[in-house]
């Protein structure tokens, strides 16, 4: 593949600004300095710098950023500020997308990618991921709604239970909840149902894909190979 091709598909311009890019000394292979946007390279695991940031090619971008509060996960955000822009403009370029949505006052775990495919994989009813919740309650949680929670509530405009598939009490006002579904407003929704409030709340894994403790607010690294299967079904 082309230099300037890869570049392109790498988020990093059209393919006359990554010609330019390459001509104006600005890439580097191995540390070396090369100019020539036609050199044909390999692309499998090619690794190069841009203007010393280092990247490696990624057929398809997959990613997690640890979701502050206070960010929409839109590109045309109404009342807070975009997730988007905690990311490089060069994964911006490449069209990345949100896998699912959090509320814009919730925070932790979320996934984002340009592959279509793995986007309607991951939010698939069918294909049941669990998604564990951290929630903050406005009050004690006792283990009456916890019974509630795990038989089945009824939220309003839906015509059958939704059901918590499980629940772990980590103090009097914080339960660790694991959903399988993904309505709207669905775990605050679930507490207002049993008599109680979400104050906070933070996703805090997916599938078998734990947010990072190292991770912190704002920030985000790639999915790599091992993250990857631990997404996939058990």
């Amino acid at each position: 593949m082309q230099l300037e091709k890869l570049l392109h598909s790498q988020g990093f311009g059209t393919r006359k600004e990554c010609r330019a890019l390459v001509r104006n000394g600005w890439l580097e292979i191995g540390g070396v300095v090369v100019e020539d946007p036609f050199l044909e390279v390999d692309p499998e695991g090619f690794e190069f710098t841009v203007d010393d940031q280092p990247w490696r090619y990624r057929e398809k971008a997959y990613l997690m950023i640890h979701k502050p509060g206070d960010y929409e996960c839109s590109h045309k955000p109404k009342h807070h500020r975009s997730i988007f822009t905690l990311l490089p403009e060069e994964l911006v370029n490449r069209d990345v997308q949100c896998v699912g949505r959090l509320d814009e006052d919730t925070t932790g775990l979320l996934l984002m990618t340009d592959d279509g495919q793995f986007i309607h994989q991951m939010s698939s009813p069918k294909r049941k991921v669990p998604k564990i919740y951290e929630i903050t309650a406005k009050h004690p949680i006792d283990q009456a709604q916890i019974d509630q929670l795990l038989a089945g509530v009824l939220l309003h405009g839906e015509y059958e239970p939704v059901v918590a598939d499980s629940c772990e009490l980590v103090s009097d006002t914080v339960l660790r909840l694991t959903i399988t579904q993904g309505k709207y407003h669905q775990v605050k929704r679930m507490l207002g149902a049993v008599g109680n409030r979400v104050e906070g709340l933070k996703r805090v894994r997916i599938g078998a894909l734990d947010l990072p403790a190292d991770l912190a607010p704002g920030e985000w690294r790639w999915l790599e190979a091992e993250d990857l299967e631990k997404l996939k079904p058990a």
